[in-house]
């Protein structure tokens, strides 16, 4: 497997749990009333998001099983729509989907590690 991909899920990993440490134990209220840590998640989620889109079509073909798309959506929603981000989702979306999908994300790594 080229290191490309290595690389990429490797950034995906370390965005996805930086961005739930970024939520964790808070409420939105909280993320929204500290600015450095509301930057951090909008760019933990847009590394996220822009390393899922480097991945090629082929690779993503090899594992179905991951949304490759929905990280890509959040980083273009994030980049061209600032002034409108919903904070809440971001927070959801961190506490209760990126758990599972940074668990999908490994589980590629491993498989494709020798």
């Amino acid at each position: 497997m080229p290191q490309r991909e290595v690389v990429l899920l490797g950034e995906m990993i370390d965005a996805a749990e930086q961005a739930q440490q970024l939520v964790a134990g808070l409420h939105v209220e909280a993320i929204e009333a500290d600015r450095q840590r509301r930057d951090a998640l909008l760019w933990n989620f847009t590394v996220l998001g822009e390393a899922a889109a480097q991945l090629s079509a082929d690779f993503k073909a090899t594992h179905p099983y991951v949304a490759w798309a929905r990280p890509s959506q959040l980083r273009n929603r994030i980049v061209h729509g600032y002034w409108s981000i919903d904070l809440e989702v971001l927070h959801a979306t961190a506490l209760d989907d990126l758990p599972a999908f940074t668990a999908q994300l490994k589980a590629v790594l491993n498989d494709i590690e020798p």
